[in-house]
């Protein structure tokens, strides 16, 4: 274990981000350069090594927390490596992206401040590629079985690399020209430098991953023809049927749906564009959603320049401590929390720049079909009406939905080619049920009613965080491993059905 006195001894100390100035002059992480070492160590050793680690529940890949800190304490950054390795296969993806619900668990979090978890996996997994302890591992033989894995995000990725390191011939099929799904093209470069999904895209070539990219499965190329081809199909398309504002004026010109904007500012650093076809310079810009996909619309727009940015959120302002009715540790508590893109607003303006209990009633065009403002109103907490005599009109001269997403898209073919149908959630249905009649055994089948068809990801859940989908992807490969050879090794760390508690 560590220091058993450090967590008395030692105050939470997270790694300070780089100075708000400094950071919205350029795209790269608000973390880069900061020194993550020997703070990390010191900080890993707050950890108690608990008789019952909640934070292992409180993540869904089953992360061995406490252990991987107790090798970060004493600074064996190989042993730590391959203990964030054993359950996670993008460690410096979920380090960066992730909101740490494991925190939320942490044992010291009852009455003082948790472990600063997401920094040291961070630090772990940045020491692993510095110190070239991520060298490929390819199957020591092949199965002769092949496997087509449809969708190149988190969930996709994890499914093709633990299918191709058990001996399986894997290819992914992506739509976009560039492999990564949302990792690429939908999470900003301030938050995941893109260098760091490159290289895992290059190691997973070296191991024997064959990717194809431009492959819009179930209209370019037809799914069930990919089914014959192939032993078993893994579908990894994530959940990307955007939600709409059905209100007077969305039709205006200036009115973009988030995920639209991001992938612009996105090819900028890729270096498709020059400069984004949208952009916020010099406009009053207003964000409609209180999610992780409007606060990475508000770090985009102040790097681009955006004039003043306001984001509404129809949800109440949360209060700072957790409710009595979001116990701990099953819960993830919904607290007011500032992100990176918020602390950059609140330095220039002073001020956080959401409007909690707020909802769009319509907007405003200009004489030349251009929106120029919008007009909202307070709302009711729980029942989301509008408040009598709240109404008010403010700027919008570029306005991006950030509404979420209800589901895998519908009109692809996909689903007819491949017969898959949907659940009550809107999302492609599969089997819940376990392949084996032992707890040590059993795998979720995460099957469909199509042989050898398996769904993983946002696709099968709904859209979710990327520690749920590298864990769906996990489960969909060993439940497709079993399928093809009887039984599996590979772990199967949640079933399809499992979802976080919430108040």
């Amino acid at each position: 274990m560590t220091d058993p006195r450090g967590f008395l001894k030692t105050p939470r100390r997270p790694v300070p981000a780089r100075p708000v100035e400094e950071r919205l002059n350029d795209w790269h992480e608000v973390y880069a350069g900061q020194a993550l070492l020997p703070l990390v160590s010191e900080q890993a050793g707050r950890c108690m090594d608990c008789g019952i680690p909640f934070c292992h529940s409180g993540c869904p890949l089953g992360n061995l927390i406490p252990e991987w800190n107790a090798y970060a304490f004493r600074g064996d950054w190989r042993a730590a490596a391959e203990r964030l390795h054993a359950t996670n296969n993008f460690p410096e993806f979920t380090g960066r992206l992730c909101p740490a619900p494991c925190e939320d668990a942490c044992v010291l979090a009852i009455n003082a401040d948790p472990v600063t978890i997401k920094n040291v996996e961070q630090a772990i997994a940045d020491q692993i590629w510095e110190r070239g302890y991520a060298s490929p591992k390819p199957p020591e033989r092949l199965s002769g079985k092949t496997v087509a894995v449809i969708g190149s995000g988190p969930a996709g990725l994890a499914a093709a690399q633990q299918l191709t390191r058990i001996g399986h011939t894997v290819a992914v099929y992506e739509r976009a020209d560039r492999i990564g799904g949302l990792l690429r093209y939908g999470i900003p470069e301030f938050k995941m430098e893109k260098r760091h999904l490159d290289r895992r895209i290059e190691q997973m070539r070296a191991e024997g991953t064959k990717f194809r990219t431009g492959a819009a499965i179930g209209s370019d190329l037809d799914a069930g023809e990919l089914r014959r081809r192939h032993d078993a199909v893994v579908v990894a398309v994530g959940a990307t049927e955007r939600r709409e504002l059905p209100v007077p004026g969305r039709d205006l010109y200036g009115i973009h749906q988030a995920m639209d904007y991001l992938t612009l500012a996105n090819r900028v650093r890729e270096g498709d564009y020059a400069a984004s076809p949208v952009t916020a310079e010099g406009k009053h810009v207003v964000i409609i959603g209180g999610g992780d996909t409007a606060s990475d619309c508000l770090g985009t727009a102040l790097r681009q320049g955006a004039a003043r940015v306001v984001q509404l959120d129809i949800n109440p302002e949360p209060g700072d401590a957790r409710s009595e009715a979001e116990p701990w540790p099953i819960t993830h508590p919904k607290v007011y929390r500032i992100s990176h893109a918020h602390e950059e607003a609140r330095g220039r303006e002073g001020t956080d720049p959401r409007v909690f209990s707020s909802a769009t009633l319509r907007f405003e065009a200009d004489g030349a079909g251009h929106v120029r403002a919008l007009h909202l109103t307070e709302v009711e907490p729980r029942a989301r009406k509008p408040r009598p005599d709240t109404e008010r009109e403010i700027p919008a001269e570029l306005v991006l939905l950030a509404l979420g997403f209800s589901g895998p898209e519908r009109g692809t073919g996909l689903m007819a080619q491949l017969g898959l149908t949907l659940d009550d959630r809107g999302n492609f249905a599969r089997d819940d049920a376990f392949a084996a009649e032992t707890a040590e055994q059993a795998v979720p089948k995460v099957r469909t009613r199509t042989d050898g068809v398996f769904v993983a990801g946002d696709a099968g859940r709904g859209q979710s965080l990327v520690v749920w989908a590298i864990a769906e992807g996990r489960s969909a490969a060993a439940a497709t491993d079993r399928y093809l050879t009887g039984s599996t090794v590979l772990p199967a760390p949640i079933v399809p059905k499992e979802r976080p508690l919430a108040a």
